[in-house]
């Protein structure tokens, strides 16, 4: 099997190669390249038909070769014969010219091995088309082996063939003398064209009414290529010697026949006894009966009868073959005129191309891509015309593959893209391509979409017509998902917003804003709330129509789940710019309620988003404290604040980020519900976050203040003891009443609390001295701003010798509170010394009228700070953590991360405003005649 196979691909291999070496020696090479067998025809389809191209144009055409080594069975005379006979055919064809012969576009050329010729393109003979495959390559094209007729083919076929011999009979006074299937050629387009006039015959007195045709007898010795072929040959050429026009239009009626019987003739012909078969045939003709035509269609069948009668003069003629009622098909109609096109105005031209729509959809694709395309495209030259052809060729476009759109209609598009002249006609071809925008932008490749196709549309965005720029306006979003983005961002948008803003139209400035609504999914965010928002400030109408349109895009952009408005443009830009508009006085009410609904939706939502983002940063800087403090803290003293913390959060939790929410937690709990939900700060909240952890960090690396512990001396009589004078003279201050609310028990501790107001001192007090601090404090100037510092009745506020240097308080503010502890404590086991009347005029002096009040954060910014060790216990003394007291000196020095100004400390509750203090000796004195 595999030897067989390549013997038959070696015989074929020969074959192409001996007929290629047979044309490469024709001079029609000289001027023609020679490309691929296609196809046969002719007499006894002796001619081969290859494609091919003229070098000096590209233009394609066929070469029809006939190889010389065919006949080479033949003795030489013979030779000539068949040589002649091809010759004779040849050159009688090229001095014919007519739409309905094949054209021959170079003459006949020999060579020692081949003659050649060369014609317009061919697809095929019609002998090929009904699967005559003879002299074909091995490998038949599917092109031909699959090729099916359609009716309106095969109508306008033979249309064309009667049209071709009624020119030879009329015109040029010839009977051809061989019409069969090998002799009608099909060019590209699909057309029937007649060849082969090997065997024609001209009258001897053309110029009289009745032509009289020669006819030669049938030579059965002469080559079968030197002979017409007997089966679609009328029986008076063998039987009575003699041919005329009618026999012609015999050969015609058994192509009709040969074509609905896929190519089968009428009768079969004995070549040996060619006399008895034509007798046999002619009494079949005479009882030749409807049965044996039933495959010819029934509006046709008469017809043929009367083609195929033995009598001649019973024949139709060709030209009353062209006007029976079977060609009045409306597909032959409209192939036939295009065929005469060129003979119209163009008044006739635009009537006939404003109905062919209607008829476009009856034709088969191959037909309209074959025949009736080509002549619409040769149109667009005509400019007046290409308004009535584009519609038919885009109609076209849309039933073709994208490579055939490629192919056949956009490259004759090109130049109508750019067309601008005349004016009229510029408007209409603009209005039709962007009713079919959607298929050029899908078919068309993206290098021509952006080289022809947008400029297109950009024009018509710029085109003085206002119906035109509605139009365009109206039917970018259908196509606007086919734009390439940066098209669209750089070129498209701005034309739109141009002409917004410069048209005179009201129409043009709606459909203008609607657009960009509908076009508005296809952009990015930042584009849409950098670009198109702010241009919506510009427009400067105020009709409702166009307030309306900017409501839309605005209400778009805000609900669309990719878009969104950010809030800081809700609040600075949008609403700013919506509230005005919605009490325009040319506004109905269902349009104010349009505008009132937008602008609540718009306000809720910034409402709920910048309440959210509040909220949870409350919640990162409670925990930032809460982080701040455990880290101070060590695991034995943590459990001891526990209490304490719960309190101070209940209280700051009603004063604090609450007040600002309107919300009121219960407890700590309540209030980091959403503790977890994450909020994007901005910088400017990063780096104030990023400065209070630094400073609590600062705080925490500081070095403890060791207290300094005091041994009472012997009064000198030179120094006053100031703090006996203290003392002594408390019993005179007035006492400054306080508000004490319920405060739980779980409020009351004996450690020292921080911001605590009482002084805890070495020598035992009764209770006739508590008054002494609440005098203290209402000279030092001290509010409670709605705090309360309730006193516990059971115990002495300066604690007696049982519990030296502790006292005993119940807070009801959460907040953490610098500590004051005893000035000096005595060692264990010694006397109080006596108490006496003290001074308190170092007190005064610091404090009084004729000094400047200093605040706390004043005194911390003071260079001595040794008074301050006098209120810092020992490191690690019973009664105060370390995490405690580094929050008391947190309060002094600086605010603690995270917390609120406490009201005992805020310098407006001093009589002077807070300022940078720098050193005064005089204060520095007071303060060591205060302290020691």
């Amino acid at each position: 099997m595999e030897s067989m196979l390549s013997k038959l691909k070696s015989t074929v291999t020969k074959v192409t190669a001996d007929v290629t070496s047979a044309v490469m020696g024709n001079p029609v090479t000289r001027e023609f390249d020679v490309g691929r067998h296609i196809a046969s025809g002719g007499n006894g389809l002796a001619w081969k038909i290859f494609n091919g191209t003229k070098k000096s144009t590209k233009q394609e055409v066929a070469v029809f070769v006939f190889d010389k080594k065919l006949i080479d069975k033949y003795q030489k005379f013979e030779k000539d014969q068949i040589i002649d006979s091809l010759k004779r055919g040849v050159q009688q064809l090229t001095r014919l010219r007519h739409p309905r012969l094949l054209t021959v576009q170079h003459p006949l050329e020999e060579s020692r091995d081949c003659l050649a010729f060369c014609t317009e393109p061919v697809f095929a003979s019609l002998a090929n088309v009904l699967g005559n495959w003879e002299n074909l390559p091995s490998s038949v094209s599917p092109d031909i082996k699959d090729y099916k007729l359609y009716d309106v083919e095969t109508k306008y076929g033979l249309l064309q063939v009667s049209e071709g011999l009624s020119f030879l009979h009329s015109s040029v006074k010839m009977v051809h003398g061989n019409v069969t299937p090998e002799n009608i050629i099909l060019n590209k387009s699909g057309a029937w064209k007649i060849m082969g006039f090997d065997f024609c015959v001209s009258s001897t007195n053309p110029s009289e009414q009745e032509p009289k045709f020669p006819c030669k007898e049938w030579d059965p010795n002469l080559p079968s290529l030197c002979l017409p072929n007997p089966e679609y040959l009328a029986p008076e050429y063998i039987l009575s010697v003699s041919c005329e026009t009618a026999s012609d239009m015999y050969s015609l009626g058994t192509v009709i026949y040969a074509v609905f019987n896929k190519g089968k003739p009428i009768f079969e012909v004995n070549k040996q006894d060619i006399y008895k078969s034509f007798s046999r045939q002619l009494d079949q003709l005479s009882r030749l009966g409807s049965s044996s035509l039933t495959n010819i269609p029934e509006e046709v069948r008469e017809h043929v009868k009367l083609l195929l009668n033995v009598t001649p003069t019973v024949r139709p003629d060709a030209d009353q073959m062209t006007k029976i009622p079977f060609f009045d098909d409306v597909g032959a109609v409209t192939l036939q005129y295009f065929d005469t096109l060129f003979q119209r105005d163009n008044l006739q031209k635009s009537q006939f191309f404003k109905g062919l729509p209607k008829v476009l959809p009856k034709l088969p694709k191959r037909v309209i891509v074959q025949r009736i395309l080509p002549c619409l495209t040769s149109e667009f030259v005509n400019p007046d015309m290409v308004p009535f052809v584009l519609p038919n060729v885009l109609l076209i476009a849309e039933e073709c593959t994208k490579e055939e759109y490629i192919k056949l209609i956009l490259p004759d598009l090109g130049p109508v893209f750019k067309q601008q002249e005349p004016i009229q006609a510029s408007n209409m071809i603009l209005l039709i391509f962007l009713q079919k925008m959607d298929l050029l932008l899908t078919k068309t490749p993206p290098d021509e979409i952006k080289n022809s196709v947008l400029p297109m549309v950009y024009r018509a965005l710029e085109a003085p017509s206002i119906q035109i720029q509605e139009l365009c306006l109206n039917i970018i979003p259908t196509f606007a998902n086919l734009i390439d983005y940066p098209s669209m961002k750089n070129a498209l948008i701005p034309r739109i917003k141009n002409a917004c803003l410069q048209t005179s139209s009201l129409a043009v400035r709606v459909n203008s804003l609607v657009c960009l609504g509908k076009i508005l999914e296809y952009l990015d965010k930042w584009f849409v709330l950098d670009d198109i928002l702010p241009f919506l400030q510009q427009i400067p109408s105020k009709e409702p129509a166009v307030l309306m349109g900017i409501l839309g895009i605005y209400k778009c952009t805000f609900t669309h789940k990719k878009l969104g408005i950010t809030k800081e443009q809700l609040a600075g830009k949008v609403l700013p710019h919506l509230i005005p508009l919605s009490i325009e006085n040319n506004l109905n009410l269902n349009q104010f309620n349009s505008f009132i609904s937008v602008i609540k939706e718009m306000l809720n939502r910034l409402e709920c988003e910048h309440k959210t983002k509040l909220e949870q940063l409350h919640i990162m800087q409670e925990q930032q404290k809460s982080l701040d403090i455990g880290n101070q803290m060590n695991p034995s003293e943590e459990t001891k604040v526990t209490n304490v913390g719960s309190q101070i959060d209940k209280v700051f939790n009603n004063i604090g980020a609450d007040f600002l929410t309107g919300n009121e937690p219960e407890n700590k709990e309540d209030g980091l519900q959403n503790k977890h939900k994450r909020v994007s700060l901005t910088l400017e909240e990063k780096q104030k976050l990023a400065k209070e952890q630094e400073q609590a960090q600062k705080l925490k690396s500081q070095q403890p203040l060791k207290p300094q512990v005091h041994t009472p001396v012997a009064p000198v009589k030179q120094t006053k003891d100031l703090t006996d004078t203290l003392m002594d003279n408390m019993s005179s201050l007035t006492s400054l009443s306080v508000s004490t609310p319920k405060v739980s028990a779980s409020s009351t501790f004996t450690s020292v609390p921080s911001m605590g107001l009482g002084m805890m001192f070495s020598t035992p007090i009764d209770n006739t001295k508590r008054n002494m601090t609440n005098g203290l404090n209402a000279n030092m100037g001290f509010q409670t701003s709605g705090f309360s510092v309730p006193v516990n009745t059971n115990q002495n506020f300066f604690s007696g010798p049982s519990t030296p240097g502790v006292t005993t308080m119940a807070l009801g503010t959460p907040s953490t509170l610098p500590n004051f502890n005893a000035v000096s404590v005595p060692p264990a086991g010694t006397k109080p010394t006596q108490q006496r009347p003290t001074d308190m005029s170092a007190l005064n002096n610091l404090f009084g009228p004729q000094k400047p009040k200093v605040s706390m954060n004043q005194l911390s910014q003071q260079k001595p700070n040794q008074w301050l060790n006098q209120f810092v216990p020992p490191q690690g003394s019973p009664g105060m953590s370390s995490s405690v007291m580094g929050t008391q000196m947190n309060m002094i020095g600086q605010p603690a991360f995270g917390m609120q100004a406490n009201p005992f400390f805020n310098p407006q509750n001093f009589a002077q405003p807070p300022t940078t203090m720098t050193n005064s000796s005089s204060a520095s004195n007071d303060l060591k005649d205060l302290f020691g």
